[in-house]
């Protein structure tokens, strides 16, 4: 901890690369303190991806003190370890706000600064971007280099292997650092590996190596076989000392493993490498949470982490009483399992972040991470259902979007039984544009054979659940981050009728039409208009698809004004379901449809960003109140 209490000096100096270059090489480590300190301090106060930002202060510091930055595009994959990159490109002023309304985004963003070459949060696109801005520079005629940084967890994706692939076959220069903080691909390696990465990537090495391979290729007659025979001895030896055989399959100079806390290492191998003009892979080794010792011990749980107490490293309590919908999904799913022997369950390297670790440890033969490969899990869990099983894939809602094709083509194609856990559905919060759920309403809406289902309180979650596993056909229940309603749970879940709503309250006025999470801002809506003197329906539609036609059109002819509300896009979400559904009945109503515009939502608590864009309790009065302003409609 002697780290977090040295006195803040050197990086109020940094205002820019530019000053970082300033500064000698026996500085830095001092600064890589402070800097630490700084995202610690704030970090406890707005939460946010601790570990793996504290994990590459050295490499931030590396690249920034070798390279020139933003003529030379840096690329952070997922960009949620960029926060001391964000403190060296000049925004230690608004580093306190990260994550909050109105403040610093939590990933990198191009729209925020000159010095984010790419807007990220999704993983795995790092080297598929840095790939096309190199070939872009090569079409302009630039000499500027591009890096790319990624972690091991998002090598697991094969997006990551198809920008490597095309890297390679087009030997464009590129570099990718791949910050390996597991020991995940290379366990046993050490310094001889290190000292043969630092001497094999010197420039005049390089060269020898060229020129001898020119020379040896002009013998006459045996040139070639012995120039081959040559490089194959070379590589012979070099996977033997290092685990780099499997980047040089794909025509990357492989370098490393390199400790990636060892500054002088960092930076002279750097150095090196900025001169080479063809794919080049650096391969560093860096402990998560690194200068922090609650995040070292536990950086699982640091890896995204909310407020806590810095000493400690204790979150800080709000005195939550309700569980999680995560929490009530994880235990029905652990529920059901012992009574259905077929439930499988699937995730994409989320078991935490879904609520399924006490599943996992109950039935570990029925449990698969797929690791960052949501396009993988989904037909996999396709191939599955095929056998018999019920695979229930948990993926975050904007996870899934990355793997659309498969549950339109591998899934829904032959109306197989994969159930998808859409977690984090609506508005998330401080992780702002790349991970609100705002288009799964939208995306999974228009696949035929699908039936969509939202919850109102975490009750009827479990009862949704042991709906899904018992039809015979795709299914999708999508549910909120944050704590339950507190409600009294049904044990066991009762089944729900397939495409049935219920109504919850009955009023002559105004009919509104809610799904999910929303249906709780609607009842609240329902109590101030009412005493404001207007009564109203209020419905919970349960399922998006099926819709309740029969009810709907029943209490539109007798109500013909219609509030639809939802938490998320307005096009081709929920609201659109039933404009189309009483277009097609031949309806005729005012409507009012309540949800996100044609537009994304940035970052800040779920609080300001409801009211914001207009999808809470007020944004249903209010509308209300506007349809009963204009007199009686003509039907």
């Amino acid at each position: 901890m002697k780290e977090l209490n040295k006195i803040l000096s050197l990086l109020e100096t940094i205002n820019n690369p530019a000053d970082l270059k300033c500064l000698q090489r026996s500085q830095l480590s001092g600064l890589a303190s402070e800097i630490r300190k700084k995202i610690v301090e704030v970090v406890s106060k707005t939460g946010g991806h601790l570990a793996s930002s504290l994990g590459v202060v050295e490499l931030a510091i590396a690249i920034h003190y070798v390279f020139n930055v933003p003529e030379d595009k840096l690329i952070w994959d997922v960009g949620h370890q960029a926060y001391a990159h964000k403190l060296l490109t000049g925004r230690q002023k608004q580093f306190d706000r990260l994550r909050q309304f109105r403040g610093l985004c939590g990933f990198t963003r191009m729209s925020e600064s000159p010095y984010d070459a790419f807007s990220t949060g999704h993983s795995s696109t790092s080297i598929s971007a840095g790939l096309g801005m190199s070939c872009g520079k090569a079409l302009k005629g630039e000499k500027s280099k591009v890096i790319a940084v990624i972690g091991d967890g998002s090598m697991t994706a094969g997006l990551a292997y198809e920008g490597l692939n095309q890297a390679g076959d087009l030997k464009k220069d590129l570099i990718v650092i791949l910050n390996d903080n597991d020991m995940s691909i290379a366990r046993n390696v050490g310094a001889l590996s290190s000292f043969l990465s630092r001497k094999f990537s010197g420039k005049k090495l390089q060269e020898f190596r060229k020129e001898l391979g020119e020379f040896l290729k002009s013998v006459p007659r045996i040139g070639d076989d012995i120039y081959h025979f040559a490089k194959r001895s070379e590589e012979s030896f070099k996977t033997f000392v290092t685990p780099g055989m499997l980047f040089e399959a794909f025509n990357f100079e492989y370098f490393g493993p390199i400790n990636g806390h060892n500054l002088d290492h960092l930076i002279n191998i750097l150095v090196n490498i900025k001169h080479l003009n063809e794919p080049v892979l650096l391969h560093i080794t860096t402990r998560k949470g690194k200068g922090y010792p609650p995040a070292e011990k536990n950086p699982t749980y640091f890896h995204g982490v909310g407020c806590f107490e810095v000493r400690t490293g204790q979150c800080v309590n709000h005195s939550e009483c309700a569980p999680t919908y995560t929490q009530v999904f994880g235990k029905t799913m652990s529920e059901l399992a012992k009574l259905n022997k077929n439930i499988v369950a699937v995730t994409a390297a989320m078991p935490e972040g879904t609520g399924l670790c006490e599943y996992s440890e109950q039935f570990p033969d029925r449990f698969f991470d797929v690791g960052i490969a949501e396009q993988h899990g989904v037909t996999f869990a396709a191939g599955l259902a095929t056998q018999g099983f019920k695979p229930v894939v948990a993926i975050y809602s904007t996870f899934l979007q990355r793997a659309y094709d498969q549950i339109l083509h591998d899934v829904c194609l032959e109306s197989l039984p994969v159930v998808f856990a859409v977690d984090r559905g609506g508005i998330v919060g401080e992780d702002g544009a790349t991970h609100h759920g705002l288009f799964d309403l939208c995306y999974l809406r228009s696949l035929p054979n699908m039936v969509i289902m939202a919850p109102k309180d975490e009750n009827e979650l479990r009862r949704m659940l042991y709906t899904a596993v018992s039809l015979d056909k795709p299914t999708a229940i999508r549910y909120p981050r944050g704590i339950g309603v507190g409600v009294k749970m049904d044990n066991p879940p009762a089944l729900l009728s397939l495409g049935k709503a219920e109504v919850l309250t009955e009023g002559q006025d105004v009919l509104i039409l809610a799904i999910g999470r929303s249906v709780n801002d609607a009842i609240e809506a329902h109590d101030l208009l009412k005493q404001k003197g207007i009564f109203s329906t209020v419905v919970n539609a349960r399922f998006v698809k099926p819709l309740d036609v029969a009810l709907f059109t029943e209490l539109v002819k007798k109500i013909p004004r219609v509030i639809t509300v939802e938490e998320n896009m307005r096009q081709g979400g929920f609201g659109s379901a039933v404009m189309e559904c009483l277009g097609d009945e031949d309806i005729v109503c005012r409507i009012r449809r309540i949800g996100i515009r044609d537009t994304f939502v940035e970052h800040g608590s779920q609080k300001i960003l409801r009211r914001k864009y207009h999808v809470d309790t007020t944004a249903i009065v209010e509308a209300a109140e506007k349809l009963m302003q204009n007199g009686q409609i003509k039907t």
